[in-house]
């Protein structure tokens, strides 16, 4: 096992560091140790993108990915066998400007600039990201790649402006295959294994970060260390020491475990690994579900999803983790390996108390499994929060009905934000069960979430307040899917611009 050095390609070079603390984060790396400072921290919690960075990796297949993260609550040794990317390095082999930065100039896209940095390497990510023969990116490509980067006093017009721009100048892009032999270069082909002092210097004691190749190998290090915490995007964990200032103790690091990075579809079901990306489980989900397609821009930001994994969201088991009203209204099973045993779990029984999950010690989650779509389901999920983009939900909710001889057959109704855990709204799916899809059966159904839930009331919504619109949530159901004149996303959707509002309710709830 290779131990106490972690390798990266940087700046042309492979980049070797020892001696510092597991858990120390990508940005304090680059501010404190390399005096790299353009990287700048603004929240050091994912939330404002002003510490973007753009990782270089190789895929389960052995294609190269650039994806914007943050840098805030990366683990350095996440990035052993990886490029890494910083505002630094756009400079051209003349000195001049890259055609992001003098997009960026030309638009004036920067006013006090502290956020630029964080904004001109998520552009970079998508110029670099953008084959030659695609044209130009949409306005929605462009939001959607600036959707983790906060400017409190440009505004965004001059931004966008910019990342449309840049594509004007004349390209300058990687030689990608110089970077993917450069990567191969540094491949682990064994665990990596990395220790160095704690955030105190101490190095009694201190933890190990495990980062295993193989399910098998994985398996053995868990059972080994069944208290070790896994660690995958770092999305969740990381704030724990950026905020919370914890001790994690023995980190198990999955994301080098091609067999969990995997996505898999048959006749029957979608199978996605642990450690596959959100951006990617979610681009897999919509084409069986294209329903997900605001959920999934909605769900954080991009660098979030571009480092968070749907197997942590689920693992994690917050009530407001906004995946799982979706799966657990899909009928989603989690698998479950504990050394060479593997189980499979319904996803909603697997959930027993607040952030508390059926995992026993030593085990952990492989894979969700999602079943594939038939003719006969209905199906939709939506998000209330107070902002649009990258905010924690108020609620989620999620519904699927299966509908035979114009009777619900099945009905599964979740909502996350609503109990101690994501959890199904039983007295109203069996109001639902047997009922024609009508307004009686809705309002039914309604009633009966009185009954399924007593929500809290804390900083982001009142119990009534949640009570409320998850009526009106399950009514807007029945308006976009029942079976006479369903209303289309325009006279639904408060974002759907230009939406009649007056048709939108139909009825004042």
């Amino acid at each position: 096992m290779t131990k106490h050095t972690i390798r990266f390609y940087r700046q042309g070079a492979v980049h070797e560091v020892r001696d510092v603390p597991a858990t120390r984060t990508v940005l304090q790396y680059l501010r404190e140790d390399l005096r790299c400072t353009g990287t700048k921290e603004g929240c050091a919690e994912g939330d404002c993108g002003a510490c973007t960075v753009v990782v270089g990796e190789l895929d389960a297949h052995g294609a190269l990915e650039l994806k914007a993260v943050n840098a805030c609550i990366q683990f350095l040794p996440t990035l052993d066998g990886r490029a890494l990317f910083t505002v630094e390095d756009l400079r051209t082999e003349h000195g001049a400007l890259h055609p992001v930065q003098q997009a960026m100039l030309d638009c004036h896209g920067s006013q006090c600039g502290f956020c630029t940095p964080g904004f001109v390497m998520s552009m970079w990510a998508l110029y670099q990201n953008q084959p030659a023969d695609a044209g130009l990116p949409t306005r929605d490509e462009i939001n959607a790649a600036l959707s983790g980067n906060l400017c409190r006093c440009t505004g965004y017009r001059p931004i966008v402006e910019a990342a449309q721009k840049m594509f004007d100048y004349p390209r300058d892009v990687l030689d990608r295959v110089a970077l993917t032999r450069a990567l191969e270069s540094i491949k682990r082909t064994q665990t990596f294994e990395f220790s160095g002092p704690d955030a105190r210097g101490d190095r009694f004691g201190t933890p190990t970060f495990h980062a295993p190749l193989t399910a098998d190998a994985l398996a053995a290090l868990r059972a080994r260390y069944p208290h070790a915490r896994i660690v995958a995007g770092g999305t969740d964990v990381g704030l724990w020491v950026t905020k919370q200032f914890r001790d994690l103790g023995d980190l198990l690091f999955i994301g080098n475990v091609a067999e969990l990075k995997t996505i898999e579809r048959d006749a029957q079901m979608l199978t996605i690994g642990a450690a596959a990306s959100l951006e990617s489980a979610y681009a897999a989900l919509a084409v069986d579900y294209p329903e997900l397609a605001e959920l999934w821009t909605r769900f954080a930001s991009l660098p979030i999803r571009n480092a968070g994994t749907l197997g942590g969201n689920v693992a994690n088991g917050s009530p407001i983790g906004d995946s799982m009203p979706a799966l657990l209204a899909l009928d989603a099973q989690v698998v479950l390996r504990r050394e060479s045993a593997i189980r499979t779990l319904p996803l909603d029984a697997f959930y027993t108390g607040y952030q508390k999950t059926a995992l026993a010690a030593g085990e952990f989650v492989t894979a969700i499994r999602v079943p594939r779509p038939d003719t006969h389901l209905r199906f939709r999920t939506y998000k209330v929060s107070k902002r649009y983009d990258q905010d924690i939900s108020a609620l989620c909710g999620a519904f699927a009905l299966r509908i035979a001889d114009g009777v619900i057959a099945e009905a599964r109704v979740a909502f996350g934000g609503m109990a101690a855990t994501p959890q199904r709204a039983r007295r109203a799916e069996a109001a639902l069960t047997g009922a024609a899809w009508d307004e009686t059966a809705a309002r039914r159904a309604m009633d009966a979430l009185a009954t399924d839930y007593q929500p809290l009331t804390d900083m982001r919504a009142s119990s009534a307040y949640r009570l409320k619109v998850a009526r009106n949530l399950l009514w807007r159901f029945q308006l976009e899917t029942r079976d006479e004149a369903p209303l289309p996303l325009v006279d639904v959707s408060a974002f759907a611009f230009g939406a009649d509002t007056d048709a939108t309710l139909e009825e004042p709830l």
